[in-house]
């Protein structure tokens, strides 16, 4: 029996390293140091949100909660006219 096939859809090629790996590990790392406590590891946090904002949608796929995040953002922005503070 084969194993399946990978979807040939993904704009992010395999075999490139993802761009915002490190920072997704720096927050792993800070997360597990601080016993899950995300108002701890704020700033690993902001510099992953910078990491993502270099590159386009879909190019990294450590950003996909970060760009969930995004969306949420702007979807409440074009409701209420307002930015609301990112999540402490």
């Amino acid at each position: 029996m084969q194993p399946p096939l990978r979807g040939s859809s993904s704009s992010l090629n395999m075999s490139q390293k993802d761009p915002c790996q490190k920072q997704a590990c720096e927050i792993q790392k800070c997360l597990q140091a601080n016993n899950y406590m995300e108002s701890k590891c704020e700033t690993v946090l902001q510099e992953m949100r910078k990491c993502c904002a270099r590159y386009p949608k879909g190019r990294s796929i450590c950003c996909s909660g970060f760009e969930k995040e995004e969306r949420e953002r702007e979807k409440l922005k074009a409701t209420s006219g307002r930015i609301p503070p990112p999540p402490q």
